[in-house]
């Protein structure tokens, strides 16, 4: 049985206080706080375990690497992966679309080539898209959104065409919340031979994800998004599309063999991993997944659903209220204005109650475009939040009301 309170005592930063009062943490989508068993498991690699990985033989360096490589097959188990080696660590999603689109992506455009993206993508999901059109002469266009923030097939229908050549779509958007129907996207794209990159940043805390259902070509996602720590997350992709890209940054432990005049390539995952990794990172995002799982996403999801749903409810009994996304079936997000008060002052205000919320264009601008609006007030959950944190939450809102 999920118990929100045995949750919540694994959060040892939800028993704060800010500013005299409880912390009530609404800030999830920006980072997730960090359970104790990712802690104590960083903890342990510094204070037992730390060497460097892969080329050492002595007991330190093997276990190292024991501990690394094993939350490599813990994150391909966790997004059924075919095998670790299609897992390849990353400082985190945005590295992971770079990754993409200088290794594999760049070498294929030219001009009138074309890169779909859709109008909710995170700027990590688009600048490295402008980058490679700027350089190669090829175009970027847009998949609309409709006014409660979904997806318009019907419109994307209409872009498919083969001089398409990669398709950015994030699965949850960071600001709406929307769940994108990836699969569906992935099945039309497919008539035409592209490959869909899926940001999955979001997705990974509140979802099951299986890369193989998906039928997607990349996969991208964070590790402090599902409660691990910061400077980490994965690409991944079929072991047969790595082995055909070329590596993106030169270094140590990417390479078989050097000489001066040639270089041959290391194995995957290695031809990929340059230079000594975020060690302490992998074993902890290890720990968060295996952490996750214990919960299970199910039960972490429902435990968010409910809660969104509650807070969804309590705030739209403010006028001053307007909700930016109202998507069926989002994960735990909402974004709103309220009233003419700008939200970094919002954000500011309910602070001083205790309550964490992000505000701003949270790396969405051409989506705050889109609604008309520059900035917005986020509220996000874990599956730590409950409905109580909600109504204290409101009643921080009611309270900035009477003082304006």
């Amino acid at each position: 049985m999920f118990d929100v309170d045995n949750i919540r005592a694994e959060f040892p930063a939800l028993d704060r206080t800010v500013h005299g009062k409880p912390l009530v943490y609404f800030d999830t989508a920006a980072t997730a706080q960090r359970p104790l068993a990712v802690i104590e498991a960083t903890d342990r690699f510094y204070r037992r375990h730390n060497a460097n990985v892969h080329r050492g033989v002595h007991t330190l360096s093997q276990e190292a690497t024991d501990l690394y490589e094993g939350a490599r097959r813990t994150l391909a188990s966790f997004i059924n992966a075919r095998s670790e080696r299609e897992v390849i660590f990353t400082r985190g999603t945005t590295e992971a679309i770079n990754l993409v689109a200088n290794s594999y992506l760049r070498s294929r455009l030219g001009p009138g080539d074309e890169i779909l993206v859709s109008h909710m993508e995170h700027h990590a999901n688009i600048v490295p898209w402008q980058m490679l059109r700027d350089a190669t002469g090829a175009s970027l266009k847009v998949i609309p959104i409709t006014e409660s923030g979904e997806l318009r097939l019907d419109e994307l229908e209409s872009l498919l065409s083969e001089r398409v050549k990669l398709l950015g779509l994030v699965h949850v958007s960071n600001a709406l919340g929307t769940v994108n129907p990836v699969a569906e996207v992935c099945r039309m794209a497919a008539r035409f031979d592209i490959p869909v990159l899926v940001d999955g940043a979001q997705a990974l805390p509140h979802l099951a994800v299986d890369v193989q259902k998906l039928g997607c070509a990349f996969y991208c996602c964070s590790a402090h998004k599902v409660y691990g720590p910061t400077g980490i997350g994965a690409l991944w992709a079929r072991e047969e599309t790595l082995e055909d890209m070329p590596p993106w940054q030169g270094g140590g432990e990417m390479i078989s063999k050097v000489t001066f005049e040639k270089t041959t390539w290391n194995e995957l995952p290695n031809k990929f991993e340059a230079g000594t990794p975020n060690i302490a990172g992998g074993v902890g995002f290890g720990a968060a997944l295996e952490f996750v799982e214990r919960v299970g996403v199910e039960n972490a999801a429902a435990q968010e659903q409910h809660v969104l749903e509650y807070a969804t409810e309590r705030m739209n009994e403010i006028d001053e209220v307007r909700i930016i996304g109202t998507a069926p079936g989002k994960a735990g997000t909402i974004s709103f204005t309220f009233g003419d008060v700008h939200p970094h002052d919002l954000g500011t205000i309910i602070d001083h109650y205790g309550v964490a919320i992000r505000t701003g264009h949270h790396c969405t601008m051409p989506l705050m475009q889109f609604f008309g609006v520059a900035a917005t007030a986020r509220a996000s959950f874990g599956m730590y939040n409950t409905r109580e944190e909600v109504d204290v939450f409101v009643d921080a809102l009611l309270k900035a009301r009477d003082m304006f």
